[in-house]
């Protein structure tokens, strides 16, 4: 389980690493926040508002030239520190803009916002902090040095400072609730499109390793008769070597190798069919095969369930083990596992006498990177990624269970409850005996 962790681990960091944003969708931003600009523009003068409009103009034509630059020099990659410094500067010129036409008595001043939220969705928090400290900079910059417009008769347009204070408090604001909000919901959706990832990854791996079971029996199969021929062989090149004792040694010495080759496929064969076509079995044989690699890890495991025989699906293993070693990792010194089947439901409940969840997070059990516990009663044995319970939860539900968290005082208690129509075998489809290799 550990290893299987630090491989998840390795593959997630390694998407978490990619680059944050591509270039394509900066200079698609910046075609829509330059047509815009030159369309602002074109009304204000248009209705006769006043402003400098050749430095306006520089500061669009610079945006444009940066995007032209970009077109044509766009690397493959772009790296969180480069999409930084481009958003860096669309403030610069944003704020330079709000300054040059009204300061905070233009209306269009609350675009510059549009930087330190991108950041917030894109990049990580000391970059969007470090944008987001810069974006109040230059918005007091844009208010303190504003250049007034003018109307066409020449007199100024201003706001009452209270007004343009207010404006200035309310742009401010906006920087910081729009940074954290668009962060926290990034971070929620990139954490449970992790999880979903590992989830994904944990299932393919039970289901590899089911298949290689099919691998080896028809591995152990398709080799029986080549073996069987080298042993014929072997055994009439005895009979002929009577007179060539040392020849005659080589040909028993084949012959026993071809025994010993056919026996261990047969019990590879064996093994391969049973993992491969067992796909029903009793209750606490499932039960028992998902505590097995935690066996001796230090709490008793005591599995008690006397029920029908269900589904052996790779995913409702996977999931019990998870919810099992969850058990495990906290328990001071016993999980009981118990399973029973009513008249409609099969319900297995998972114990341990730990110090069971915290009250507050309970209702918020099995969602993505939530700690279950509180690290002063894990054991030092235990490596995680906060993703045991997501996965187990997910792979459960899918299979059509119900489950529930709670306290037993002491320890966590997991119940988890299917219908039977939903997790018992088809009785019309149990199989017969598993022919061997002879």
């Amino acid at each position: 389980m550990s290893q299987q962790t630090a491989q998840i681990s390795d593959q997630i960091g390694s998407a978490r690493h990619a680059e944050p944003i591509r270039m394509r969708t900066l200079v698609l931003l910046r075609w829509v926040a330059i047509a815009g600009q030159l369309a602002a523009v074109i009304a204000a003068r248009l209705i006769g508002i006043e402003f400098a409009l050749g430095p306006v103009l520089a500061l669009i034509c610079a945006m444009l030239v940066m995007n032209l630059w970009q077109l044509l020099n766009q690397p493959r990659r772009i790296s969180p520190g480069r999409a930084a410094r481009h958003l860096a500067f669309d403030l610069v010129q944003l704020s330079a803009l709000i300054a040059l036409t009204g300061g905070m008595a233009n209306p269009f001043a609350l675009l510059v916002l549009v930087p330190v939220t991108v950041s917030a969705t894109t990049l990580n928090t000391r970059q969007t902090l470090v944008l987001g400290l810069a974006t109040v900079v230059m918005i007091t910059l844009a208010a303190w040095l504003a250049v007034p417009l003018h109307d066409r008769h020449g007199t100024p347009l201003r706001i009452e400072p209270l007004l343009a204070l207010g404006h200035w408090v309310a742009l401010v604001i906006g920087v910081g609730f729009f940074a954290v909000y668009a962060h926290r919901v990034t971070a929620e959706l990139s954490a449970t499109s992790d999880a979903l990832f590992a989830t994904q990854m944990a299932l393919a791996r039970e289901q590899r390793l089911q298949h290689l079971g099919g691998v080896v029996a028809a591995a152990a199969h398709e080799m029986g008769t080549p073996l069987a021929t080298i042993k014929l062989i072997a055994a009439e090149l005895v009979d002929d070597l009577q007179d060539r004792p040392d020849l005659r040694d080589d040909a028993l010495a084949l012959r026993e190798s071809a025994e010993r080759c056919g026996n261990i496929l047969r019990s590879m064969g064996r093994a391969g069919k049973d993992d491969l076509l067992l796909h029903a079995a009793p209750l606490r044989a499932v039960l028992e095969d998902a505590a097995e690699p935690h066996q001796g890890r230090g709490p008793s495991l005591e599995i008690l369930a006397e029920g029908p025989g269900i589904r052996r699906d790779p995913a409702i293993t996977h999931a019990l083990r998870n919810l099992i070693q969850n058990a495990v990792d906290f328990a001071k010194s016993r999980v009981v596992i118990e399973g029973y089947a009513s008249a409609s439901h099969l319900t297995v409940t998972i114990r341990d006498d730990g110090p069971g969840y915290p009250a507050a997070l309970l209702a918020r059990i099995g969602d993505p990177y939530l700690t279950s516990r509180k690290g002063g009663a894990q054991r030092s044995g235990y490596e995680g990624m906060g993703l045991g319970l997501f996965i187990a939860k997910t792979l459960l539900e899918r299979s059509g269970a119900k489950l529930d968290f709670a306290n037993g005082g002491p320890g966590a208690v997991v119940t988890v409850r299917w219908p039977l129509e939903r997790i018992l075998m088809d009785e019309r489809a149990k199989l017969g005996h598993n022919p061997q290799l002879e």
